[in-house]
């Protein structure tokens, strides 16, 4: 039985494991009396599998010759379409929003980039918040099978500047990874990454609930972490009952999303001996150092007054605040540490937006659920911007890569620089689409970044005003929910999808 579901298209699995996840909020709904939402939840997932068990029988008998190219497309079609399905019980639970704000609410959530369009929380019952929380999750575990899967023989999603760009290393080889079909990558990498995704997702949510928190609050805080979307129940970390021990779990746990090699080895090359050596993770401590040691540092430079000038202690809450916001900014989660204020007073910045919305452009690490540029296509194109300037004084000199940086391929530069010339395009096209629709400039540039670097909980922080989605035109939604499948897939992965041997099928 489950031989012949894994023979059917990828796209109707997806749907299906989508539908069984409904009953989920459909069973917690039903424990809060909460009768109309669990029905909304559990007819939908019903009629739903009963759709798809008569798709199932109407395709069986039927060869599959699906390739990596198709299995692209079908991931494409889950961050565009499948939120259609996503939706329905959303919409049907609430009754007091348009389908289309279902929509939006379901593509923000399955890409990570957490947007909402009910910035108060209290709009929407538990069992939404946690249904919003489970489709983001979903949404991380899928990237990190996607990235060993799909991407990576496509030599995409960052792959393309690696010089291991085939997962099949480290605890995939004995899977033969490189010469398994792709249906094959998909099951054995689901295998692999499923255990340790919903382990660290566990064991953050035990810790969570030793610290103070709500069981449900401590679970939508642990999926939001592991998925880097920053979702939260309850108005984010800081109002969690004890901020700062909450704040230094997910710290800690944060760090996955800096480095694939922090959780897997599918991408470290044979001369690479551990964690110390990749490039990501060394670039992401020292932005999460030195940033706000710099925020820090600000407050004898400027020439400002600020309350309790020599307490210490103020001082030290403040450099945690910008350690931790730097951080899920980094890694485009998008907490905010309940000291952020603190940390803002003492560096004498009224509005870092602009500091945050940088560091979420760069994002975290490859192949793992941060978006953004990725830090190793930064780090390629800052060896590259060395050796330039080395050339300009040494003009007949020869350099090698050195040890510390075989993971990076030869032509690597230049694929960073084409990825990183379509972003700044896409960045432009998506800024002005959106001021078409009726949106400020300002507006439009942070709503932008946000989308394309799939960090939501920018649009809060990084302009002086909150921006409400809610105001939006239809066309302006529709266009950022766009935007983030766009951040999500990334636009070579997009051009990749414009091939005819795909279509000549």
């Amino acid at each position: 039985m489950l031989e012949r579901i894994l023979q059917l298209p990828v796209f109707l699995i997806f749907i299906m494991i989508a539908l069984l996840a409904m009953y989920i909020p459909a069973i917690h709904a039903l424990s809060q009396e909460a009768f109309h939402v669990a029905r909304s939840f559990f007819y939908s997932a019903t009629l739903g599998l009963m759709l798809c068990a008569l798709i199932g029988v109407a395709l069986s008998g039927r060869p599959s010759h699906s390739n990596a190219l198709e299995h692209l497309l079908a991931l494409f079609a889950v961050f565009a379409v499948l939120p259609v399905i996503l939706a329905v019980p959303f919409y049907e639970a609430l009754r007091t929003t348009s389908f289309v704000n279902a929509y939006f609410e379901m593509v923000s959530s399955i890409t990570t980039t957490g947007a909402t369009l009910f910035p108060d929380h209290t709009r929407l019952p538990d069992s939404l918040h946690l249904w919003r929380g489970m489709v983001a999750w979903f949404g991380g575990l899928l990237m990190w099978i996607a990235a060993a899967a799909i991407l990576a023989p496509l030599n995409l999603g960052g792959f393309e500047v690696t010089t291991s760009a085939e997962p099949g290393q480290g605890g995939l080889r004995r899977f033969d990874m490189r010469a398994a079909s792709p249906g094959q990558r998909l099951i054995r990498a689901a295998k692999l990454f499923f255990p340790i995704y919903a382990g660290l997702t566990a064991t953050l949510w035990f810790c969570l609930i030793l610290s103070g928190d709500t069981p449900l609050q401590s679970l939508m805080h642990a999926m939001a972490t592991l998925s880097t979307s920053g979702i939260s129940g309850s108005g984010g970390i800081e109002e969690s009952t004890n901020a700062v021990a909450a704040e230094f779990l997910i710290f800690v746990f944060l760090l996955f999303a800096l480095s694939r090699l922090t959780f897997s080895t599918d991408t470290i090359t044979g001369k690479t001996r551990g964690l110390h050596e990749d490039a990501e993770f060394r670039i992401g401590i020292i932005l999460v150092l030195g940033v706000p040691f710099l925020l820090f540092m600000r407050h004898w430079l400027g020439a400002f007054e600020v309350n309790e000038e020599d307490n210490i202690w103020l001082g030290l809450k403040a450099l945690w605040g910008g350690m931790f916001t730097v951080l899920s900014f980094l890694t485009t989660t998008g907490f905010v540490s309940s000291e952020w204020s603190g940390a803002q007073d003492w560096s004498g910045l009224a509005t870092p937006g602009l500091i945050l919305m940088g560091l979420a452009l760069m994002g975290g690490g490859v192949a793992t659920t941060a978006g953004g540029v990725k830090l190793l296509r930064v780090f390629t194109l800052y060896l590259n911007g060395l050796r330039e300037m080395q050339k300009l004084i040494h003009p007949s000199s020869v350099s090698g890569k050195g040890a510390g940086n075989r993971r990076i391929r030869r032509q690597g530069a230049y694929t960073a620089w084409i990825f990183f010339m379509l972003f700044a395009m896409s960045l432009a096209v998506v800024t002005l689409a959106l001021t078409g629709f009726g949106a400020s400039f300002a507006d439009a540039l942070i709503m932008s970044v946000a989308a394309l670097s799939t960090t939501g909980p920018l649009l809060d922080v990084a302009a002086p005003e909150q921006i409400l989605l809610t105001e939006l035109s239809t066309g302006a939604k529709l266009c950022f929910a766009a935007a983030t499948v766009l951040g999500r897939l990334e636009t070579l992965a997009i051009i990749a999808l414009l091939t005819p041997d795909l279509w000549r099928r």
